[in-house]
């Protein structure tokens, strides 16, 4: 039984990791492909070294999110590996490269079922399309599951749990341990903000301008942990940072698990750090109009301000967890059942 796992960038390899410990388990040979969409050390190589995870089977090192060029790259490895499935996590145009690089092979899509109902973001479009050409789709929650049935999607639908928690799960005590990030940049715990910024609506110029006054107008440190493609964009335009916030680069698993976990507010346009915070018990502002995550806003524990800078820093001065969260996206063992599924499916179908 083999597997063929699509990987790019950092939230896919974080989920990878219990996962691939999992299809081990199982019996089950994992061919792991980097597309090298996100090919900055920062942002690759360190997180394979840090979550033990080895070195790719197969690296792309393509340098771009360029889909028509993934998924040519991907479709000759596709047909040289001849998986018994194709593997693919998320939203980003490595999974859509991926799944349309099948050729006559299963597509297994980790996290399907997620929507914003926000079509102007490429995610979006790209979770749609995926799941569409699914054969096997793992939803975190009963919600995703129930969005898929009524999209009339083909493939077999299993809640499972979100692999993210998982990761969470196994990871995070870890980083505490191991990590002195805090001190060296001299923080407190519970005493800063931490921010990220990298969609593509967001590194606009205008709008990235409009995010940082609003991060500026913090009464609290702003860490602002900047994805590679957001520090160009803050030096080609000369965007200057206010004295709240504090510039500085992307951080392996480790050091940022400890900076989110031990933060007084997160600040994100990112998906998976959202859920990051609600397992962490950190709030969330969420510099976007819409999430896929609507569960934790439901919960009170995470609130969308899009762009507006007078929003941004009143939600984060007034940011709190409310008590009693219910537990969501499962339990911590998403990549057990995705690894149990996986293996029936294979060896039903190869009988």
């Amino acid at each position: 039984m083999k597997v063929l796992t699509v990987v790019g960038n950092r939230p896919q390899f974080i989920k990878s990791a219990p996962l691939s410990e999992a299809l081990r388990t199982q019996g089950i040979d994992e061919v792991v492909v980097h597309t090298g969409q996100h090919w900055d050390a920062a942002m690759s190589e360190i997180f394979f070294e840090e979550l033990d995870l080895g070195a790719p089977d197969v690296t792309l090192d393509l340098r771009t999110s360029d889909i028509a060029a993934l998924e040519a790259a991907l479709r000759s490895t596709v047909s040289k590996w001849r998986p018994d499935a194709v593997l693919v996590y998320g939203d980003t145009n490595s999974t859509l490269a991926g799944a349309q690089a099948r050729g006559t092979y299963p597509v297994a899509h980790v996290e399907a079922g997620l929507r914003s109902g926000d079509l102007s973001m490429p995610e979006e479009r790209n979770r749609i399309e995926v799941d569409r050409l699914s054969s096997l789709l793992f939803t975190p929650d009963e919600r995703s599951a129930t969005t898929l049935r009524e999209e009339r999607v083909t493939g077999e639908i299993h809640v499972v749990g979100d692999v993210m928690a998982d990761a969470v799960n196994r990871f995070a005590p870890l980083a505490r341990e191991r990590s002195d990030i805090l001190a060296s940049l001299g923080l407190e715990p519970g005493a800063y903000v931490l921010a990220t910024v990298h969609r593509e609506a967001n590194v606009r110029p205008e709008r990235l301008r409009r995010i940082i006054a609003g991060l500026g107008g913090s009464s609290r440190p702003v860490v602002f942990a900047a994805h590679p493609r957001t520090r160009s964009v803050l030096r080609e335009n000369a965007i200057e940072l206010p004295p709240a916030i504090l510039l500085i680069d992307a951080l392996g698993y480790l050091d940022f698990a400890a900076l989110a976990s031990q933060a007084a507010v997160i600040a994100t346009d990112s998906g998976g750090l959202q859920k990051e915070a609600y397992w962490y018990g950190v709030p969330c502002v969420t510099m976007r109009p819409s999430t896929e995550w609507v569960d934790t806003v439901h919960a009170g524990a995470n609130v969308l301000v899009d762009d507006d800078p007078v929003s941004i820093v009143e939600e984060i001065e007034r940011a709190e967890i409310p008590p009693d969260l219910p537990s969501l996206y499962g339990d911590g063992h998403a990549s057990e059942r995705i690894a149990t599924v996986l293996g029936g499916t294979i060896a039903r179908c190869a009988s």
